[in-house]
């Protein structure tokens, strides 16, 4: 397995819709072949690291050098690997910040005076510290952003799909707010039916637990509609939340479990299901302090 790099002089500026194509087009190919790598485009020059079988990479980059859309296509690097840095995407894809150019030494006057093929020939040594950048911007994404609904997305007809469905959520939201009350007004009937039935003004044991059983209906709703309103403001999925969510629904159906009734090996299923999730609550709240 190897590891290749290339840096090459496009012929036009690169839209960004022009760009996904060519992603698009790349991801599907790569997957096939099992060759991962990034693609870096900046100031109309393309830097492409290419990671996979050795002849399958050679074959690809053979292809490559004959397009016809850049020119100038370097070979920076290639050597034999173990292990792969990109091994999640088969071509992941970044710009270069203004907060970039001062993560690595003299990237930013190398950036400004010399970012094309020759300047990445007379300065290999930037090669190494710009794809631990690169990656790190990768798995930074993945560990931080959950971008399905993202109004800011590289295509057009992806951002007008994300606010029509972004629509969708808040409505969403809305309806949530019904439950909420409707459960309210539930708990309100339930309360008021066992306190007005014999023994009246009395709650027995099942009582209490059908009580308990429409708070935590209400509860439950509370936590969705937080679910659903930080997804709004924030594009990410609070996995912790949800975590709580299914945590508490599944408390709900214990309280209430008629345990002389129900089989054994289902009170047994959800314990393990009430274990697990409080496990991961647990190390999750763990990891965040």
């Amino acid at each position: 397995m190897i590891r290749l790099c290339y840096a090459s002089t496009a012929l036009k500026d690169w839209q960004s819709e022009e760009l996904l194509e060519l992603l698009k087009s790349c991801r599907q190919d790569n997957s096939a072949k099992d060759i991962t790598g990034i693609l870096l485009y900046s100031k109309r020059t393309f830097f492409q690291v290419l990671e996979g079988d050795e002849e399958k990479i050679e074959q690809l980059f053979e292809k490559i050098k004959l397009d016809e859309r850049h020119k100038d296509v370097t070979l920076l690097e290639k050597k034999d690997i173990i292990d792969r840095e990109f091994s999640y995407w088969n071509m992941g894809y970044q710009n270069i910040e203004n907060s970039d150019l001062g993560k690595i030494g003299g990237f930013k006057q190398f950036y400004d005076e010399e970012f094309n093929p020759a300047g990445f020939v007379a300065h290999r040594g930037v090669i190494n510290p710009l794809l631990k950048l690169l990656r790190g911007k990768l798995v930074g994404q993945v560990k931080t952003s959950h971008d399905e609904l993202s109004e800011s997305h590289e295509d057009p007809f992806i951002r007008r799909l994300n606010r029509t469905i972004r629509v969708g959520v808040k409505f969403l939201a809305l309806l949530m707010v019904g439950v909420i009350f409707l459960g309210i007004f539930d708990v309100m009937y339930v309360i008021y039916q066992k306190l007005l039935s014999p023994p009246y003004y009395l709650l027995t044991i099942n009582d209490i637990l059908a009580t308990f059983s429409a708070f935590l209906a209400v509860l439950i709703a509370i936590e969705i509609f937080l679910n659903i309103t930080l997804y709004i403001r924030s594009d990410l999925i609070p996995v912790k939340l949800v975590v709580a969510t299914a945590l508490m629904a599944i408390c709900r159906k214990v309280i209430v479990f008629d345990f002389k009734n129900l089989p054994s090996d289902y009170v047994f299923a959800s314990s393990l299901v009430v274990l697990a999730l409080g496990l991961i609550y647990y190390l999750m709240d763990k990891k965040h302090d």
